[in-house]
């Protein structure tokens, strides 16, 4: 992005700002795959909500079909989608890393254009909900997660459950050497799977035991309690409460994560949130737990809001095609091993 054009944006920004009598300036930002961002400051006494009004006046005046405009910190950002986005490709944001602590996932590089990881066994994460609409990219941030994991972390460590109902999703991960069984596509053995992983997440609590860390994945939790019903969400409020002692932690994706869907319970005990492109405010506010993030007005396409104590980082998810993970996994210098029945 040529600094003359920056600097454009930047003096627009500035002026609908003065057009409303508001002094304020950009003073610093950043440029990231898909978006820039303008950091703003303003004179003492600026009511904050007077500037977050002024985003449909920004967008026309940039000509972007929409901004995000929000408060983090002491300053006022402004994200302005660009016209030649980019994706960020997995193979080429895994080669940046050096050795990963244990049990840390891939998650994309965050809006300074730094990898962002996530430690799954951390007290402060144990379980995690990804959200977001048809086209949001979960199921690609799923995979790429679980790539991420199985890349740097051996069997003996970590073995994964994946559930599958629209049986589409996690094909590439088939040959995974790290899977506890085959994935699960059908709705009524994944109510025994889950019913098994409870009996496990008991044993080891007996026995004081804890590894190999085990990874439940769902990808659309929706078709499955459609089929399943209360028998799933039993089972996910245990795991839930008490997997994180045994080693046991989830993973649950779907559309719209209200309450009739995820139970709740289980919602309680899902402290991250990783939200994409939702439709409207209202869903915004179900899956991040809070108003104004402006999940309504991310772009799609790994465009994502991780959510964790209150605090908000977008970030972008990683893009590797189905054949490619094949091919990775194939290449794995572990022997592929048939997964256990």
């Amino acid at each position: 992005m040529k600094k003359f054009k920056l600097d454009h944006q930047a003096d627009i920004i500035e002026s609908v700002l003065a057009a409303h009598n508001i002094e304020g300036r950009v003073w610093g930002g950043a440029v990231t795959p898909r978006f820039i961002r303008f950091d703003v400051t303003t004179a003492l006494g600026t009511r904050v909500q007077k500037v977050l009004a002024l985003r449909e006046e920004v967008a026309m005046r940039l000509g972007v079909p929409d901004v995000r405009v929000y408060r983090k910190g002491d300053a006022i950002r402004v994200e302005v989608p660009r016209p030649d986005a980019a994706l960020v490709r997995f193979e080429a944001l895994f080669r940046r890393l050096k050795k990963l602590p244990p049990l840390t996932a891939v998650l994309g590089v965050d809006e300074e254009g730094a990898p962002l990881l996530l430690k799954i066994d951390s007290p402060d994460v144990a379980h995690v909900l990804v959200a977001g609409a048809t086209g949001s990219g979960k199921t690609m941030l799923l995979k790429t997660l679980v790539l991420s994991l199985a890349l740097t972390n051996p069997q003996h460590q970590l073995m994964f459950v994946l559930i599958d109902p629209k049986a589409r999703g996690f094909a590439p991960l088939a040959r995974l050497p790290h899977l506890l069984r085959p994935i699960e596509t059908d709705p009524a053995r994944a109510v025994k799977v889950l019913e098994g992983l409870v009996v496990e997440m008991e044993r080891r609590d007996r026995l004081h035991f804890h590894r190999p860390a085990i990874i439940l994945v769902i990808d659309e939790l929706a078709d499955l309690r459609m089929v399943a019903g209360r028998q799933v969400e039993t089972s996910l409020i245990r795991l839930t409460q008490r997997g994180r002692e045994a080693g046991i932690h989830v993973v649950v994706a779907t559309q719209r994560p209200q309450a009739s869907i995820l139970g709740g319970m289980v919602k309680a005990n899902l402290p991250v949130r990783l939200v994409g492109a939702v439709t409207s405010p209202e869903d915004a506010k179900i899956a991040t737990g809070m108003a104004g993030s402006g999940a309504n007005r991310l772009r799609g396409r790994g465009d994502f809001l991780l959510v964790a104590r209150q605090e908000i980082v977008r970030f972008q998810a990683p893009y590797m095609a189905d054949d490619a993970i094949r091919r990775l996994i194939q290449s794995l210098k572990i022997p592929i091993k048939e997964p256990v029945a």
